[in-house]
């Protein structure tokens, strides 16, 4: 009997690498893996993948979707007319089935890093917009304007900073306003009560 089950796996197997009809793939074997299939992607990148796609599937289905594609072109800076964001999920979008998973989502950065994606494409701008620069490849200037916009980020935390210290001097400068003005008030009134 077992001698029976594994001859017939291993014809189905057979089948399905001559790409025979009738040869599908039992949907146990599709266990997508992205630190397997993507492995030119560090663990970093994925979870960081990951995190971003998390943050726009606002349905939480595991996919993203028209609406939310769209939602997230407008919050990366770079809306998207109702024709070119179709044009983005067919170009990825391996099931047909209208949405972009997470794993088709890994798609759009393979085929970046590839070069497959048209300069000013929808998936090209998802990519610009989402990558961290890679000096390697943007060179010196590029990693300048990355820098400098770090730079400008954090300098704009520090104002903040520098206002909230103001607040509380300020605040530290009307408390002793009002000590004094109380002080010297108790002093009149004991002028007062003394009369």
């Amino acid at each position: 009997m077992a001698d029976d089950e594994l001859a017939s796996k291993l014809n189905r197997r057979n089948l399905i690498n001559e790409g025979e009809e009738g040869a599908t793939t039992l949907p146990s074997s599709n266990v997508f893996n992205p630190y397997t299939e993507f492995k030119e992607f560090s663990r970093k990148q994925i979870q960081d993948f990951q995190k971003t796609f998390n943050k726009y599937d606002v349905g939480k289905d595991k996919f993203i979707d028209f609406n939310e594609l769209k939602l997230m072109m407008e919050k990366l800076g770079v809306p998207q007319t109702h024709l070119s964001l179709k044009a983005m999920i067919k170009e990825v979008d391996e099931d047909n089935d209208g949405k972009i998973s997470f794993r088709e989502f890994l798609l759009i950065f393979r085929k970046a890093a590839a070069g497959e994606l048209e300069e000013g494409s929808g998936l090209m701008d998802l990519y610009a917009n989402m990558e961290e620069i890679d000096v390697d490849k943007e060179g010196v200037k590029g990693a300048k304007n990355f820098f400098q916009a770090k730079i400008e980020k954090q300098s704009a935390s520090m104002k903040f900073e520098e206002e909230i210290r103001q607040e509380q001097e300020e605040k530290k400068k009307q408390a002793e306003e009002a000590k004094e003005r109380k002080k010297a008030f108790k002093e009149k009134a004991n002028m007062f009560n003394q009369a």
